[in-house]
């Protein structure tokens, strides 16, 4: 599997480079930067293991879901610049249900294969529960029952206050996790990774990130070009593009590492890597988005439709009633992947 990333990368991203020279054609252009993308967060992955097994497991799930999610943010940013709001809009819907429903699905099922029953700390599912809750639930359901009231400057600017308190709390809770409460959410995994040596040294899998980041940015602008024709092309909506396809590759970090997690038996890494990329990407991603996309031609309130928020709380409630006991199995994640199965369904006849 390695090998393959490998070939794909130094075959994928050179062939981006010249396809955006001569100019071939979108649907070449779309199938290539996907493919490289999905490479390079093999490689984010790998690189975020080997720094998980130095610094534990919850930095480790951190840097994952941070990394994994530079790769959206990034990705996001070009749709920004393109004007294409519906399509960032959706690509956040689909993070937040793709890692909830289908990486974590996928995480619960493949470890559930191996071991009859897998066991997660407790304190972090019911810490990930108020803080979905908060952020779903109230962050992002406030600003479009207001917006019916209000013109288009009175939402952004409510939008612009959200964000700013919602990027203060995600750090807060950082510092609360991490620091003053570290005892706390000391996991049970700090014990595995004890008797694991990391595939690559800290300083090579930090210069091996950086390296897929900075890659990442330049195959993204690409992909991001080709979404007009993609639409066109095959009937598909912005919302189906934004829901399904760009966050599935923007999050392609995210599936390859918390899947193997699970295999592995280190469940407080892969869930710390499902669903606290949802948190990152609720309380971080989307309000930067809002704020950087002020510096851009067209401004992006946080007003999702109806649809998608009700994707996201069906979602979040899921998620939190089957992680309430610390445990999981084959069969939850099976119930999982099959709520993403229907949610995508949805939004493709959308």
């Amino acid at each position: 599997m390695n090998r393959i990333f490998a070939l794909l990368v130094f075959i994928g991203v050179p062939l981006v480079l010249i396809g955006s020279y001569f100019n071939w054609t979108d649907i070449t252009m779309f199938s290539l930067s996907c493919i490289s993308i999905i490479a390079l967060a093999g490689y984010i992955g790998r690189a975020t293991e080997s720094l998980a097994i130095v610094s534990g497991p919850r930095i480790g799930g951190l840097l994952n879901a941070t990394f994994g999610n530079a790769v959206e943010l990034i990705i996001s940013i070009f749709t920004l610049k393109a004007g294409l709001i519906g399509i960032v809009l959706a690509s956040l819907t689909g993070s937040v249900i793709g890692n909830l429903l289908f990486v974590l699905g996928l995480s619960f099922f493949a470890g559930g294969l191996k071991y009859k029953r897998q066991n997660f700390s407790l304190k972090d599912a019911q810490y990930n529960s108020g803080l979905l809750i908060f952020a779903i639930i109230v962050a992002f359901v406030i600003p479009e029952i207001f917006s019916a009231s209000m013109n288009e400057e009175k939402t952004l600017t409510l939008s612009i206050g959200i964000s700013v308190i919602l990027i203060a709390l995600y750090l807060a809770g950082l510092f609360f996790k991490l620091v003053t409460h570290r005892g706390v959410f000391a996991s049970s995994d700090n014990q595995k990774e004890e008797t694991e040596q990391p595939e690559w040294t800290k300083g090579k899998a930090i210069l091996i990130l950086v390296l897929a980041t900075i890659a990442v940015a330049f195959v993204s602008e690409q992909l991001v070009h080709t979404f007009e024709t993609l639409g066109d092309r095959f009937g598909w909506s912005e919302l189906f593009i934004g829901v399904i396809i760009v966050a599935i590759v923007g999050n392609a970090a995210e599936h390859f590492s918390a899947i193997t997690m699970a295999v592995k038996n280190r469940m407080d890494v892969a869930v710390e890597i499902a669903v606290g990329s949802t948190l990152q990407v609720a309380m971080f991603v989307a309000p930067s988005l809002v704020l950087i996309s002020l510096l851009m031609p067209t401004s992006m309130a946080l007003v999702f439709t109806i649809p998608e928020l009700v994707a996201m709380i069906t979602a979040s409630f899921l998620v939190i009633n089957l992680c309430n006991d610390g445990e999981s199995n084959w069969f939850e994640g099976l119930l999982l992947f099959a709520a993403y199965i229907i949610i995508s369904i949805g939004f493709y006849l959308l």
